[in-house]
């Protein structure tokens, strides 16, 4: 499934890993020959299920579903503590980890001590980015900063940046592209990457090479 569904234009700041450097990535928007993947574009405080949806390739989860999934994780608390008061979105890791075990799979923690060169890329569906993005009122900066969530995944032989903050998928390259594309990510700081891979797979080890 490919395109995008209409949606608003983001109210936080630059997307993850396009502009200034180390961040400075990709290519064409799509690759020749393939078909678009499939990319929600940022509404609301929406980036983790955009972030997930991204990641499946199809629009798997909606805002109930994640609304549903908080009320499951803190079924007594008066105010969720796993997304917005405002009720806009803004869901945390434990709402995304949750959603991925309904289908099967795992998101692990990525050391950023370790080599990137043992990431067993074979392994692994796809990559889920957390990193602080600058909030905006229209063009008018707010002092502070949220966590935004962004979906990286291999199509058609090609490792694509699926930040729903990008107007189109950004082609970032092949295997060796992406490691340096990961490594400049995690050398920002406060950011972080989750690997998503099958529960089969987190069970066995296999995502990590041997060194």
């Amino acid at each position: 499934m490919s395109g995008s569904p209409p949606s608003s234009p983001s109210q936080e700041g630059d997307p993850v890993g396009v502009r200034g450097p180390p961040m400075e990535l990709g290519g064409p928007p799509v690759e020749l020959g393939g078909p678009p993947p499939y990319h929600e574009r940022q509404h609301l405080e929406l980036c983790a299920l955009h972030a997930l949806n991204n990641l499946l390739q199809r629009p798997r989860f909606t805002r109930r579903a994640a609304d549903a999934i908080c009320k499951r994780l803190a079924p007594h608390a008066r105010f969720n503590p796993h997304r917005s008061l405002l009720g806009t979105g803004n869901y945390d890791v434990n709402v995304i980890m949750a959603a991925l075990e309904e289908l099967g799979l795992v998101a692990l923690w990525w050391d950023k001590r370790r080599p990137l060169e043992r990431l067993a890329l074979a392994q692994v569906l796809g990559f889920i980015l957390n990193a602080p993005s600058p909030v905006a009122l229209g063009p008018v900066p707010l002092p502070f900063r949220r966590q935004h969530w962004v979906a990286v995944r291999q199509l058609h032989g090609t490792y694509y940046n699926l930040d729903s903050k990008l107007p189109a998928p950004l082609a970032i390259g092949g295997e060796a592209e992406l490691r340096v594309f990961l490594r400049d990510f995690l050398a920002q700081g406060a950011s972080e990457v989750f690997l998503v891979v099958p529960r089969a797979v987190e069970e066995a080890g296999t995502w990590l090479s041997p060194e």
